[in-house]
């Protein structure tokens, strides 16, 4: 049982699910594995994605289990800094234009390049990055329990929610590719991603500012 109350664990599977489902460089990468190696190689990116995810989750249980024992009040302005950036999230996401440009043109790559690829690109995204250093800590009860246990447990959930989402778009990548890259389904997915990161940083703000 993951050790944080049920209003958090919802707010924060509600925009988990938002952001991963938002076509990024993940997604590029995976598709592009997929649809030039195949399959496994597609799922060899998938595998990359997490094992990045793993990187972010080391640094994050770090830092913000160390700035929550030395700092309460600095561990509440990043929450703060947080739900502002999951409300610029939201903005961008229904700002977002265009269907999804994958170069499938390269040399198809063996398993273990197509998951070092993915891990790079995760590892580098300002967007997880920031994910994992400030909105994370909206999801973190210090009076709840171990903060390192919670932050773990979440880490963990959202790379099985990454999971769910990624591997089956890696086995059906063609058709993915082909779903996203009309403008109408784009915008939709970005519409509705959008909308719901804003409620939920409007929720935050209102919470720790109020």
């Amino acid at each position: 049982m993951i050790p944080i109350d049920s209003t958090l664990l919802g707010g924060f599977i509600v925009a988990a699910v938002a952001i991963i489902v938002s076509p990024g460089p993940d997604t590029i990468v995976i598709l592009r594995h997929a649809l030039t190696g195949g399959r496994g190689t597609g799922l060899a990116a998938v595998s990359g994605v997490q094992l990045g995810l793993l990187v972010h989750t080391a640094l994050a249980v770090a830092g913000i289990s160390l700035l929550v024992a030395s700092s309460p009040v600095l561990f509440q302005g990043l929450t703060v800094i947080g739900a502002v950036y999951l409300a610029w999230l939201g903005i961008q996401s229904l700002r977002g234009v265009g269907g999804l440009e994958v170069e499938i043109g390269a040399a198809p790559a063996g398993a273990a390049r197509a998951c070092r690829e993915a891990a790079l690109c995760n590892i580098l995204n300002p967007k997880v990055i920031l994910w994992f250093l400030a909105l994370l800590p909206n999801f973190v009860n210090p009076e709840a329990g171990d903060v390192t246990t919670q932050l773990i447990a979440l880490s963990a959930l959202l790379i099985a929610l990454n999971i769910l989402w990624q591997a089956p778009m890696a086995l059906a990548a063609d058709g993915v590719r082909r779903w996203l890259g009309r403008p109408e389904n784009m915008h939709a997915v970005n519409r509705v991603s959008g909308v719901v990161l804003l409620g939920m940083a409007a929720l935050m703000l209102g919470q720790h500012l109020l």
